[in-house]
């Protein structure tokens, strides 16, 4: 199997996630005594939080670029980087190391297009729903995304930033999560794009309304093809 560099740490939660998912399937796919060989940066989220300006993007940029030739240096094959939020400024860190990186939004839009899902809604933090860097990647793939609400992109990001990311779930959270998910069905989704690493915590993945398309599991499934060569 080859090593696979994780950046992590964007939560630790969302990173926790990702190492149990890689490594159950791992564990599917090879004998219940394998796991996965993984190589993980966990990241100080407190530098990397909410980032508002120019220079907070700047920072961030340098944090994730030193992590990223840290894991290559250090022996791993290709990169995933733990957060639909930081792929703003995945071209950067992709042209600092030599290796791939996979990218979290490519893969969830590969999927949908297999599944000839053509009309979805986007649900994440206030940049993931309401910049073009996210999005782009599953327009490329002829989905049409509704556009986003303000008053659910408030919500998903006072849910995401002061619950979430602190391992907090509530039972409020995921009526709220419900709510919007049956309003996004009348308006026409056909499906519902979790591009938040912490949401499946208050989602229930395989049992809504709509097909949920839930990005961190479909990443882990990516990083584990990558793993199994």
């Amino acid at each position: 199997m080859r090593k696979l560099g994780l950046i992590g740490g964007m939560s630790w939660f969302s990173t926790r996630t990702y190492y149990e998912h890689i490594n159950r399937l791992v564990h599917a796919r090879v004998d219940h005594n394998a796991s996965a060989p993984l190589l993980i940066e966990s990241l100080d989220f407190s530098q990397l939080v909410r980032l508002s300006d120019a220079e907070d993007w700047a920072r961030a940029t340098k944090i994730l670029k030193d992590s990223a030739m840290r894991l290559e240096a250090a022996g791993a094959t290709a990169l995933i980087i733990g957060a639909n939020s930081m792929h703003k400024v995945y071209d950067q860190v992709a042209a600092s190391v030599s290796i791939p990186i996979i990218h979290i939004a490519e893969c969830v839009g590969e999927r949908m297009a297999a599944n000839g899902v053509r009309k979805a809604a986007l649900l994440g933090t206030r940049n993931v729903m309401l910049e073009s860097f996210y999005r782009q990647k599953l327009i490329a793939r002829d989905i049409e995304l509704l556009p986003p609400e303000m008053a659910f992109v408030d919500t998903l990001d006072r849910i995401i930033y002061e619950e979430l990311i602190e391992g907090r779930v509530t039972r409020q959270a995921e009526r709220e999560l419900k709510t919007i998910i049956t309003n996004l069905e009348q308006d026409g989704a056909e499906a519902v794009v979790l591009g938040a690493t912490e949401l499946e915590m208050v989602v229930d993945v395989d049992a809504n309304v709509l097909p949920i398309y839930d990005c961190t599991r479909i990443h882990a499934e990516a990083a584990v093809d990558w793993i199994m060569g």
